[in-house]
């Protein structure tokens, strides 16, 4: 939701009221899967590839890691399919993602190296923006023979690099390697900004604005005279037309019947 208030004395006052109103607090977040089934089995990293405009570059440390099916050890992990990435040897080595876009959510099935052990592996996601440290989360698996769980991390600022790390052995010991498969890798894109574009009073005392926000989206304008009152109990004014890519415009022709109103633009 974005927010402005208008004050209605003139030109100048207006412009800066609203200037001063505008308030980012939301946009619609899209999940967005890599399955990995879209690369050759049997082809090593680094490689890279795109989903949903987001392309996202895969490396990994020491011996590294390959593409292979899920099935490649005869059974395929519980929540694996098609093909995932597979260690290239019995070395511990972290696989390494970066994407083209600052994302704010993360999260990575993983399947660690265990038979019949009575605790399971500690895995590590380090996320980073721009080479600057973001934030780390860990989590383990329920006990059992290649067991597996989903590793997140999240962090509204944004971050576009992040770090699969094998962080510790099972506590209870038993038998294992310092080694896991990953799948089905799920990414949150960062909303973009919402710019404002422009803020005027038409000659007929309607009020116009303009805003950049994702293309193709729906943009509800409503409008209230106190900000005390809760968003249910704001006005539907109507939907700001998109006249480009990207591009908003709303104008409200009653703007004249106020001396001071407040917008706000809800997406989705």
């Amino acid at each position: 939701m974005s927010r402005v208030g208008v004050k209605g004395k003139n030109m100048r006052t207006q412009i800066v009221g609203f200037l001063a109103g505008f308030l980012v607090v939301g946009a619609e977040a899209q999940n967005i899967l890599f399955s990995f089934d879209d690369l050759a089995a049997h082809s090593g990293l680094p490689t890279s590839y795109s989903v949903g405009g987001i392309n996202a570059s895969f490396s990994s440390t020491g011996q590294g890691f390959s593409i292979q099916a899920a099935n490649v050890l005869g059974f395929t992990p519980f929540g694996f399919s098609g093909n995932c990435i597979y260690p290239n040897s019995v070395f511990a080595a972290d696989l390494i993602a970066s994407f083209s876009t600052p994302i704010t959510d993360f999260s990575i099935l993983y399947s660690p190296e265990e038979y019949a052990c009575d605790s399971s592996a500690t895995m590590r996601v380090t996320a980073y923006l721009n080479g600057t440290l973001a934030g780390t989360a860990t989590t383990n698996a329920q006990a059992g023979t290649w067991p597996t769980e989903t590793l997140r991390f999240a962090n509204l600022q944004g971050f576009n690099y992040v770090v699969i790390h094998y962080d510790a052995a099972p506590v209870t010991g038993g038998d294992y390697g310092p080694v896991f498969m990953a799948d089905n890798m799920m990414v949150t894109p960062a909303p973009p900004p919402i710019i404002l574009t422009g803020a005027v009073k038409l000659s007929n005392g309607a009020f116009q604005f303009g805003f950049t926000n994702v293309p193709g989206g729906t943009n509800t304008v409503l409008v209230t005279t106190n900000l005390a009152l809760s968003q249910a109990n704001w006005t539907v004014l109507g939907v700001a037309a998109e006249i480009s890519s990207g591009q908003y415009q709303f104008t409200d022709l009653q703007a004249t019947n106020n001396s001071i109103q407040y917008y706000c633009v809800r997406s989705p």
